[in-house]
């Protein structure tokens, strides 16, 4: 795991001077670092579906067949990767109206970035439990929004009412493009894949 990956969560600022700096110097450097980190939750969950399961009442757990979850993580990590990817096209196409003229390469990097919260709070797909995973994908989100409030002005190199403004319109678009995104996946995942669930008879 590199510095400035490490730096997010323990030296914001110096992590978005370090990162912009790396966008500039080798660009679609993210690339490799958005498509290793999408695999936690998708990976997680896998493992979590298929060998722990979630509880529907109080002596039933159910589980996912292998088919079943594969699908549900290959899913994930699509949604994952595009909605990424969309976000920074249209940081890409929202700049423009802040006097920003910032590589598509550069804006997504800069979402990879802020996404990294909820790649890591993925990690709860090992045991899938609707509190847990509520109470992770709301810190994942602060956080993340800390992350945009805090880096735009930086990365971009904008005044500070404007990146409050810009950062303001990207949380939004974001949370239509979650939304929609996770609209989208459970409705496929429940009428285009046609899960198959494992029963058992106890918790054993």
């Amino acid at each position: 795991m590199n510095s400035p990956l490490l730096k997010l969560f323990t030296h914001p600022a110096d992590a978005w001077l370090d990162i912009r700096r790396a966008e500039e110097d080798h660009p679609q450097q993210y690339l490799p670092r958005l498509l290793a980190l999408a695999l936690i939750p998708a990976v997680c969950l896998f493992i979590g579906t298929t060998t722990f399961g979630w509880s529907l009442a109080a002596e039933e757990r159910v589980r996912l067949g292998m088919g079943s979850a594969a699908q549900l993580a290959g899913l994930l990590y699509a949604t994952t990767v595009v909605g990424v990817m969309l976000m920074g096209v249209m940081i890409r196409w929202m700049s423009r109206g802040f006097d920003a003229h910032p590589s598509l390469s550069q804006c997504i990097g800069f979402a990879a970035y802020c996404a990294t919260p909820w790649f890591f709070a993925g990690v709860v797909g090992l045991l899938p439990i609707r509190w847990l995973a509520f109470v992770a994908l709301m810190a994942a989100s602060a956080y993340a929004s800390v992350l945009l409030y805090g880096g735009l002005q930086t990365f971009l190199r904008l005044k500070k009412e404007q990146a409050m403004l810009f950062a303001t319109c990207v949380w939004g678009v974001g949370l239509l493009v979650l939304v929609t995104l996770l609209v989208a996946m459970v409705l496929f995942w429940f009428n285009g894949l046609m899960p198959e669930y494992v029963r058992p008879a106890n918790l054993g």
